[in-house]
């Protein structure tokens, strides 16, 4: 991946760990400051940015068949003074279009003249997808299970690879943005692995979410990027198929912050305060023995809930038969369902514990939402 410099920056204590000045972390692990020399052309893909300007490029821009379909769209904002290189990434999952417009949102409100470093944007990744409203590349397997990719095995991986090593590579820091998918919706919310420091201060900046501890499941862009050496966040709002203003703007807001943190833009940045930190979640099924049915949450996200609260039902179509969905312990509605048919198993509310009563962050993080990863990134 060669050598790249990860940036931290503004006197803070996060989780522990204290972050001070203006630095860069260079490949042999020695911290050095930041020179003074005017800012240098960026190159990516192929391609060179002069510092104060904008650019769209193309990633995957090939002649090959398996190419066609896969070409996808790369904006870049290189600032016009010295800084870290932010990396938004969207659309991995076709369906889940909320990130994608965050990204656009994002990038689209950047001044290049006045950017300290450089924003890249990989806004529409799975493209096919997007067009066709699925999850899924065309393949039929899911991007986010793939990185950081074979470029000699499937389409997924090839398209991992590609993105990883063309784009991530080039990354200080990265914010994947998604939504939930399957027809269920999520509080706007961070994923984060905790045991990473960078990627944990990263989150605490994001203004209007929540954060949710965890590392991601295996084969996931973020968790790939943190075990690269990137930190990374992912961005989780509202539900798939569909724009939805009420979850876009906190995205947007939330990138905005987080790149105030990084000192790319003027400004303070939002910290997510400390009872905002959901360490324990768990998803709410459709019990064994009822035979499915109709579902109907009565309590909508973001409700506070207590243990045997009455927060939904399931309907039986065929003999009309009532059975009611009860909290299974205090918590918050972080995910939930739309009404729709449900099968045993179906996953409906998702409650997390945050703040004190979750307990402290766990390196370990043997509470992690491990059981959520296949239902939203």
């Amino acid at each position: 991946m060669g050598s790249r410099r990860v940036w931290g920056l503004r006197n803070c204590v996060v989780g522990g760990i204290t972050t001070i000045g203006f630095w860069f972390l260079g490949a042999a692990g020695t911290v050095s400051a930041q020179s003074d020399s005017s800012q240098q052309p960026f190159s990516i893909a192929g391609h060179v940015v002069s510092p104060g300007t904008t650019a769209t490029l193309k990633l995957l821009d090939s002649n090959s068949f398996d190419a066609a379909e896969l070409s996808m769209p790369l904006l870049v904002a290189h600032g016009a003074m010295p800084g870290p290189v932010l990396c938004l990434t969207g659309g991995i999952h076709g369906d889940e279009i909320n990130g994608v417009e965050v990204a656009r949102r994002a990038f689209a409100q950047t001044d290049a003249s006045t950017l300290k470093g450089t924003l890249v944007v990989a806004p529409l990744i799975n493209h096919e997808g997007f067009r066709s409203g699925s999850r899924y590349m065309p393949d039929r397997r899911d991007l986010n299970r793939y990185f950081p990719g074979h470029a000699s095995s499937s389409v997924a991986d090839y398209v991992a690879s590609n993105l990883f090593e063309t784009v991530i590579a080039n990354c200080d820091a990265l914010i994947d943005l998604h939504t939930a998918s399957f027809k269920r919706a999520n509080q706007p919310q961070i994923r984060v692995d905790a045991a990473s420091a960078e990627s944990f201060a990263m989150a605490r900046h994001f203004a209007q979410a929540i954060i949710v501890v965890g590392k991601g499941p295996q084969g996931s862009l973020r968790r790939a990027a943190v075990a690269a050496g990137i930190p990374a966040i992912i961005y989780e709002a509202g539900g798939p198929l569909r724009f939805e203003p009420e979850f876009i703007e906190p995205g947007v807001a939330g990138v905005v912050s987080v790149m105030r943190y990084l000192d790319m833009l003027d400004g303070e940045p939002v910290t997510i305060a400390e009872d905002r930190i959901f360490r324990d979640a768990t998803w709410l099924r459709v019990p064994n023995g009822i035979g499915g049915g109709f579902f109907f949450p009565t309590v909508p996200l973001g409700a506070k809930v207590s243990k045997d609260e009455y927060i939904g039902q399931v309907v039986s179509p065929t003999t009309n038969i009532s059975t009611e969905v009860h909290a299974d312990r205090d918590g918050e509605v972080i995910g939930a369902a739309f009404a729709q048919p449900v099968l045993t198993g179906y996953a409906l509310f998702h409650i997390g514990v945050g703040g004190a009563a979750a307990g402290p962050v766990d390196k370990e993080e043997a509470k992690a939402v491990a059981d959520d990863d296949d239902l939203s990134h």
